[in-house]
């Protein structure tokens, strides 16, 4: 565990595990600790990992001003995490809704972009919508799983405002072996509501400036998706794809939002094979 400052003298934490060339790495959540990401499936055994805790989550600080958790406005911390580490430029992965920081951090920093990994990523900077209807079409694949009925009414609850992660998290991972409930299990203690309401304020994101931002971004782009994930569903994937010059996408088979949870083995070839190249 190390430290540094964000430009605004939040300390911010992150966590080093591995051996090889480094890459940073942001949660989602939005605003989950940094620990939910573990060793990407056996991708520190390659990689050194540096996964940052995001302002107010994990071992970082909590800001003075609640507003900074705006998405773009920890686009700095992210530049500063680059700073800390000594890096010109950096390979970044990024899950959920952390993508949408990385995709923001790379449309204003695109120099400082080696290469981009986007995992099962959330689309907002760039305007890729998921809608419940996604997730319903997602779900209808797996209805032959013992534990479908059971998940699939607390999905339709949702549409109701009631939202229960853990009765429908099934359906999330596209499975529901040990890894998937041990990990479900440990996404309490990991969670930061009151940061993650500032997220997504509607201010952070102008979708047009940022495609067109990214329109000058060189680096190679990887969009990994999972086939029985909603959001982004596989075709929402490749939308997001199309965003990035040199973007591509891959579907994981037989995996959902968490495709490195219970048989990381084709998100590790995935992700092992675009960065290596």
């Amino acid at each position: 565990m190390a430290t540094f400052s964000a430009p605004d003298g939040t300390l911010l934490t992150y966590h080093r595990e591995g051996s090889g060339a480094p890459l940073l790495c942001l949660p989602g959540g939005p605003m989950r600790d940094s620990a939910c990401l573990g060793d990407l499936g056996g991708l520190a055994a390659h990689r050194t990992l540096h996964r940052l805790d995001l302002r107010g989550t994990g071992d970082s600080a909590e800001p003075a001003d609640p507003e900074t958790y705006r998405v773009d406005h920890q686009v700095e911390d992210v530049e500063a995490f680059r700073v800390a580490l000594g890096l010109e430029r950096v390979d970044l992965l990024a899950h959920s809704a952390g993508s949408d920081l990385a995709v923001l951090y790379a449309a204003r920093y695109p120099e400082r972009i080696a290469r981009l990994v986007l995992v099962t990523p959330a689309a907002a900077a760039v305007d890729v919508p998921f809608t419940v209807e996604d997730r319903t079409r997602a779900a209808a694949q797996l209805a032959d799983e013992p534990w479908y009925p059971q998940a699939a009414a607390a999905l339709e609850a949702t549409k109701r405002g009631v939202f229960d992660f853990e009765a429908f998290a099934p359906l999330i991972y596209g499975r529901w072996g040990v890894a998937e409930q041990e990990h479900v299990a440990e996404r309490a203690g990991q969670t930061h509501p009151e940061a993650a309401q500032y997220y997504y304020q509607e201010e952070a994101f102008d979708p047009a400036a940022t495609r067109a931002a990214l329109a000058s971004l060189e680096a190679p782009v990887l969009v990994v998706a999972g086939e029985f994930d909603g959001g982004p569903s596989p075709a929402r994937a490749a939308e997001i794809t199309a965003a990035f010059p040199k973007g591509e996408h891959v579907v994981l088979p037989g995996v959902g939002h968490f495709p490195w949870i219970g048989e990381p083995a084709p998100f590790l070839a995935a992700v092992r094979e675009f960065l290596d190249r």
